[in-house]
């Protein structure tokens, strides 16, 4: 079989699917329907002619890699129409406190509640709870190492899904999407003020003043 041959073959299939297909699993599947070897540098030669294929401008949607395999997703030129198929109900909205929580989590993975807390300072439950409902995040295991083993989290399939990356690696620098720089709070005594010689200026009662 030819290589536009199996191109066709392989499309049906990137179509057909509801979740990423990968290499693997095209291989294995196209060898049992066509009843011969596929190699799989085959399938990566056809997965490349399709994204050129589809990226070109008459298309709406293209073929991209994410979740650890192949999809076909509509452009973003595209994404406000097709919302109007389904209204708000897949629209998961956040609170501004759980995309806190999920940017963390995002960053710091893999993390414990209390190590969210730490970070936002205050309260994680309830936005740790909206993220599993909402399969942004999982429960990854247990920090053997910390005291009570607690539970740590990490983002889902569903949450790279969405971005469209296929790993953690993959999202924007911090350095690359923000300036702010962290200023991290004075001590009362490093507060004080001091006049020019370098001498802390207190008066005699022990209250602080100017320089005279």
């Amino acid at each position: 079989m030819d290589i536009e041959q199996l191109m066709s073959h392989v499309e049906a299939l990137v179509f057909a699917s509801e979740r990423p297909l990968t290499q693997i699993e095209m291989t294995e599947l196209l060898g049992q329907a066509l009843e011969t070897v596929i190699e799989t540098e085959r399938i990566a030669t056809c997965l490349e002619a399709i994204r050129e294929k589809y990226d070109a401008a008459y298309y709406p949607f293209q073929l991209r890699e994410i979740g650890g395999g192949y999809q076909f997703l509509t452009k973003k030129a595209f994404h406000k129409t097709i919302l109007q198929l389904n209204g708000d109900k897949h629209i998961k909205k956040l609170s501004h406190a759980a995309m806190e929580t999920l940017s963390i989590i995002a960053y710091k993975q893999p993390i414990t509640k209390s190590e969210i807390e730490y970070i936002r300072g205050v309260s994680a439950d309830y936005s740790i709870q909206k993220l599993l409902e909402k399969e942004l995040i999982v429960i990854a295991g247990r920090n053997e190492d910390m005291v009570g083993k607690p539970l740590i989290y990490t983002t889902s399939k569903n949450f790279m899904d969405y971005l469209g990356i296929n790993s953690p690696s993959q999202l924007p620098q911090l350095k690359d999407i923000t300036d702010i720089q962290i200023v991290m709070p004075t001590s009362a005594q490093e507060a004080v003020p001091e006049d020019a010689q370098g001498n802390v200026i207190i008066s005699e009662h022990g209250e602080l003043k100017q320089a005279s």
